[in-house]
């Protein structure tokens, strides 16, 4: 059974998302969302699992999947920065559009995630982009964890006022 989201099917991919890449999403109302892929396919080493991909996704709806270049600055997004897998491209819910290489001012000045440290009864720490702990909390402060498609549906739909779709 399919899962269901408040996210449109556009155009399923089977390439792998690379750095820079840009895509969109398309809400309930028809207007799309756009968002970044900011790291891509990082190691183990440095990323919560093998291969997960760094998102931004920004808070400007546009009724044309084309952004402007203000609507792609870390100032404007809608939440904070996000580990995912590719399923939301080969599933169809993130649409590429183009790629454009990633420049200082693309970034956040700094990335903050949560982690709970596994098989730990530690109440967690503050880690980068890499896992590296940074000893205090800076907001936009994502999860070290990788977010399925569909939690990326449900915390978009929260951001937006809009009803988390219905759980099967």
């Amino acid at each position: 059974m399919p899962v269901r989201t408040n996210l449109t099917v556009l155009k399923p991919r089977q390439k792998p998302p690379e750095r820079g890449d840009i895509f969109v999403m398309q809400l309930p109302n028809g207007a799309y969302l756009f968002g970044r892929v900011v790291f891509a396919n990082v190691p183990q080493e440095r990323a919560p699992i093998p291969g997960a991909h760094l998102i931004y996704i920004y808070d400007r709806q546009s009724q044309t999947p084309q952004p402007l270049p203000s609507q792609l600055r870390p100032g404007r997004l809608l939440i904070a920065p996000i580990w995912t897998n590719a399923l939301a491209w080969t599933k169809g819910y993130f649409q590429t559009i183009r790629n454009q290489p990633i420049g200082d001012f693309d970034l956040l000045r700094e990335h903050c995630f949560f982690m709970i440290p596994l098989g730990s009864a530690a109440s967690g720490k503050f880690v980068d982009e890499t896992g590296k702990e940074v000893g205090r909390r800076s907001d936009p402060c994502g999860e070290w964890a990788l977010a399925s498609y569909r939690w990326i549906d449900d915390h978009v739909s929260d951001a937006l006022g809009i009803s988390r779709a219905p759980e099967e």
